[in-house]
């Protein structure tokens, strides 16, 4: 029998796997006093190279965000030079993501006419490396470039020649007349999983691990934005209209869910994808806020995908075990340090984390 080409990449990441935060970390980053207490406690972490780097010039709070996103890049990139020829198509078009997060910080940043230098700090790069590199559509350069436009609109403009002018272009005027940004994000989102899932095609058997692990995320991002348009009272058609596909979350399901009486009726409807959602509604009744719900429907759907993935290490499964802890990972960090600026207390922040839970 054939070796599979998954066995090199299970032999170069296994050893990388425990150089992610181990769960009895979290207590004691929870207890850091402030970002410099916590970043303190991260130079004792393989955060702490890029943590020394990023201070040299970054000395206030965006040292964090900095240093957190050069190590998730370093770690991106890793996971792309581990996989086999046949898989990079896939992997290129997931880490993609990247890329659109970067191209929609900088148009809102437009949008709302935030510093350059500020916008710039908050890129998913690793100095002069995006994270989106391995897509082969944009460098850091090319982002400060998009930075450096006059308008919005020039800006938009400018992505054309980076492939994303027919999914932009057609909603310039209407932001022009309306000065709302949404509907162009939402084309960016919308040609992004478009993409990444026509990557993902039955060529070799096991790309349906990919396309499962995206349908998941589609489907926590749908329920979201009910939950949000509940709570907003958004018309149903609006909602409609900015509903993603490729979940398993049919549309047509979308006016009966929103039908409920209340944002926690609503919420328990989705139980069944995402068992502990529930836990959101004692945050919700006390402060309107659906940060609580956000929190345990992403993690709820990272632990499913995880014990998923875990199944198939033989295949682009393990490629995707690693990214996804990645993710879960930079954005455990990235809530931690906003909470310590915010001074949110550890008692408020435990709940919102998915890696004590992994």
């Amino acid at each position: 029998m054939a070796a599979s080409p998954y066995a090199s990449a299970l032999g170069r990441l296994k050893p990388e796997f425990p150089a992610f935060l181990p769960k009895e970390m979290y207590a004691t980053l929870l207890a850091a006093k402030d970002p410099n207490d916590l970043a303190k406690v991260l130079e004792t972490t393989p955060y702490a190279d890029d943590i020394a780097r990023a201070r040299t010039t970054h000395p206030g709070p965006s040292m964090l965000e900095i240093a957190i996103n050069r190590t998730f890049v370093r770690r991106n990139r890793h996971a792309y030079d581990a996989t086999p020829f046949a898989g990079r198509p896939v992997i290129a078009a997931y880490l993609g993501r990247w890329d659109i997060q970067n191209i929609e910080l900088i148009l809102s940043s437009k949008a709302h006419g935030r510093p350059v230098t500020e916008t710039e700090d908050h890129l998913v790069s690793s100095r002069e490396i995006p994270a989106g590199l391995y897509s082969g559509v944009m460098t850091l350069d090319d982002f400060r470039l998009l930075l450096g436009q006059p308008t919005l609109e020039a800006t938009v403009a400018a992505l054309a020649q980076h492939g994303y002018g027919a999914t932009v272009l057609p909603l310039l005027d209407a932001f022009e007349r309306t000065r709302d940004i949404f509907p162009i994000l939402l084309a960016l989102d919308r040609d992004y999983y478009r993409r990444v899932l026509e990557a993902a095609r039955f060529f070799q058997g096991d790309e349906w691990v990919v396309r499962s692990l995206l349908a998941s995320e589609i489907d926590a991002r749908n329920a979201l934005l009910l939950l949000k348009a509940k709570a907003a009272e958004v018309a149903p058609d609006d909602v409609l209209a900015r509903w993603l596909e490729g979940g398993t979350i049919p549309v047509a399901q979308a006016p009966e869910l929103l039908g409920a009486r209340t944002v926690p009726e609503l919420a328990e409807r989705f139980a069944g994808a995402f068992p502990s959602i529930g836990e959101g509604t004692a945050e919700f009744a006390s402060l309107a806020t659906l940060t609580g719900y956000e929190a345990v429907v992403q993690r709820d759907r990272a632990l499913a995908e995880l014990k998923r993935l875990r199944t198939y290490p033989l295949s682009l499964a393990v490629i995707f075990t690693y990214l996804l802890l990645a993710e879960l990972e930079r954005g455990d960090l990235r809530r931690i340090a906003f909470g310590k600026i915010y001074g949110l207390s550890p008692e408020r922040l435990a709940p919102l984390l998915a890696g004590p839970r992994l």
